[in-house]
């Protein structure tokens, strides 16, 4: 059975609810999206098909769980390059991005260099919060992903994609269909127009919570953040 999907104005609200009476800090929920989306490259790309791994993000949130992921990923054995052109000054990311270079992570400022030199690309740069033009750097970087041959996965949404509507009718994200999607907590109703593989990562909600929202949690094994769902969401 396919998950019921989650509109942007109810995911909001659920990271408020969240940080509210969840009682869970933007720190807390931050490293639980990065490693799930870290587990979900080990499923894709296990260390023996390529251990580059190019994690490209943007300047919010769906960018620090990007951050997070390389991290995670560096420790797992893989070779991390950070494309991270707009660095946010927060506090968080600043302390996201230190780590990283503690651990000697390049960061890179050509991506169509780095992306002829990886096994796997991380898009992170625009999640479900996303709406209007895509601002420069991107544009460029986002037709890269739509055309190149290398396995992509997209961190809660294919960048650029509409949180309701699926893929732009034109504009750098025509025919941008990435190998795998994470969602984070559930679906988003874009997931309707995805092919590929879908994970979902979301193995913090209590009962009580998933119940008001409406949410599927479906069983997750083990000590697993993420398990793989059905591609087709059916929207509330």
């Amino acid at each position: 059975m396919a998950l019921r999907t989650l509109s942007a104005k109810n995911a909001a609200a659920l990271d408020q609810e969240l940080m509210s009476s969840g009682a869970f800090s933007i720190d807390q929920l931050m490293e639980l999206a990065g490693l799930a989306v870290s587990q979900a490259v080990y499923k894709l790309q296990p260390l023996s098909k390529g251990k580059r791994v190019l994690v490209a993000c943007g300047p919010g949130n769906n960018g620090g769980d990007g951050l997070v992921a390389a991290r995670h990923l560096w420790h797992y054995g893989y070779k991390p390059t950070m494309y991270y052109p707009k660095q946010s000054k927060n506090e968080l990311y600043q302390r996201l991005t230190a780590q990283l270079k503690s651990l000697s992570i390049p960061f890179t400022d050509d991506f169509p260099a780095a992306l002829k030199e990886t096994d796997h690309v991380v898009d992170s740069i625009f999640g479900f919060s996303f709406s209007g033009e895509v601002r420069e750097p991107f544009p460029a970087v986002i037709a890269a992903l739509g055309d190149t041959q290398i396995p992509v996965l997209a961190v809660d949404a294919p960048s650029s994609w509409n949180i309701e509507d699926g893929p732009p009718g034109d504009g750098p994200g025509k025919g941008y269909m990435p190998e795998a999607l994470i969602s984070l907590t559930a679906p988003k109703p874009l997931v309707k127009f995805f092919k590929g593989r879908h994970f979902l990562g979301g193995r913090f909600l209590s009962d009580s919570v998933a119940e008001k929202y409406g949410l599927d949690v479906p069983p997750y094994e083990g000590i697993d953040q993420i398990v793989e769902v059905p591609t087709q969401g059916e929207k509330l």
